[in-house]
């Protein structure tokens, strides 16, 4: 033993640690750790399909709503009243993805004309809406 057993008359301390049970388990750890990792690997092998994980991403459109300064309402660049304007965003609004309005309003038009546009694309369904503005000089 180590430390003695009491079979020495010696009454000095004995300082060494003996080696030989540390080596014991570590020999039993690295037996235990090489019979089980075969079994944690896969031992039937299939050929996985390969797959590519990008998202596809659709932009949605996007429309320019412009009001001008005599109350005139523009998709794009044609120029629509706002029965037709109530049409073109109901249409707008099935669409997948839905398109993005944005509304450009004349800094002489009257509010009311813009709420009125804004009230539209809110009756329609449409999800995304934003103001255009330029920035102050």
């Amino acid at each position: 033993m180590a430390f003695g057993g009491g079979l020495d008359d010696n009454e000095e301390v004995m300082s060494e640690i003996n080696m030989t049970p540390l080596v014991d388990v570590m020999l039993v750890l690295l037996i235990i750790f090489i019979i089980t990792v075969p079994v944690l690997t896969h031992s039937v092998k299939v050929d996985l399909p390969r797959a590519d994980n990008t998202i596809n991403e659709i932009k949605p459109e996007t429309v320019n709503l412009a009001v001008t300064a005599d109350g005139v309402f523009h998709w794009n660049e044609t120029q629509v009243t706002l029965e037709e304007l109530e049409q073109r965003l109901n249409v707008a609004a099935t669409q997948e993805p839905q398109p993005e309005i944005h509304i450009r309003g004349d800094r002489q038009v009257d509010y009311e004309h813009v709420i009125n546009a804004m009230a539209a694309v809110q009756k329609a369904g449409i999800l995304k809406l934003g103001f255009v503005t330029e920035p102050a000089h």
